[in-house]
């Protein structure tokens, strides 16, 4: 079903499904490149999708079956981005976008197929872990267009790839099949396109039965730990939640008697 939140852009469509919400990004006739206004438009949908406690999982993905992201709609770089301080004011909203993004304390999924470029690579970048078709490709062409990176988004991109496979891809600007971006651990999951869909709503399913409290805090842990972590965020203090929690009584409950548990995030 549709989202009750509506995005200050219609080129990201919000969908709802039991517990797990989708993101696509849709600008389709050209290749789902992001534009300014989409940019802006991540930070307020990312903070709705966390505020709400029906959702557990968030998958972003793009619109249609061709690609996931191409990258920053370059047609505005002449415009928007046409001197240093277009160019500041554009990678604001990026980095906004991908913080909005790494930031939230629900784990995002990235789905991705076809084109995963530039600003689209840094979006799946942002996301905490990513599952690809066989056919995706990746790559950040900064170096072609000669525009400069946002310092904050370089640095999720180090924390997703370390620094030696990060300046490869700077460095080179070149592209990276499928099976390379698997073995550089960019890719956690790697699958036939026709299963793309199906593997995906398996893992975020799988992810969504757990307790969420557990999931925040190790995900606060996790990023702290590599230096990406929200600055509003106590890894210990979540963690010593977690032990207070209806879920943690659940949870022994449910080992004890040999079922499933069921958590409410509580």
């Amino acid at each position: 079903m549709t989202y009750s939140f509506s995005p200050a852009t219609s080129k990201l469509a919000v969908s709802l499904s039991g517990s797990i919400a989708t993101v696509a990004i849709d600008n389709v006739p050209k290749h789902n490149a992001v534009d300014l206004e989409m940019w802006k438009a991540f930070p307020s949908l990312m903070e709705a999708l966390d505020r709400d406690a029906a959702v557990r999982v968030i998958v972003l993905r793009g619109a249609g079956q061709a690609s996931f992201a191409s990258g920053a709609d370059i047609a505005e770089f002449a415009t928007v981005r046409a001197n240093a301080e277009g160019g500041r004011l554009y990678e604001a909203a990026n980095e906004a976008a991908f913080w909005a993004v790494a930031h939230c304390s629900k784990p995002v999924i990235a789905m991705i197929r076809g084109f995963c470029l530039g600003g689209g690579f840094g979006l799946a970048l942002s996301c905490d872990l990513r599952v690809a078709s066989e056919t995706a490709i990746f790559g950040i062409p900064a170096a072609r267009l000669g525009v400069g990176y946002p310092p904050g988004a370089m640095k999720l991109v180090t924390a997703a790839v370390g620094a030696p496979a990060a300046k490869d891809l700077f460095f080179t600007a070149r592209r990276l099949g499928a099976q390379e971006a698997h073995r550089l651990s960019v890719v956690q999951r790697l699958v036939p396109d026709g299963e793309l869909e199906a593997v995906t709503q398996a893992l975020a399913e799988s992810i969504a039965e757990n307790a969420p409290l557990t999931i925040r805090a190790a995900k606060a842990a996790i990023d702290d730990a590599v230096g990406v972590g929200h600055p509003n965020a106590d890894p210990l203090a979540l963690a010593d939640l977690c032990f207070d929690s209806m879920d943690a009584v659940e949870g022994r409950e449910a080992f004890l008697q040999k079922r499933r548990p069921a958590f409410s995030g509580r």
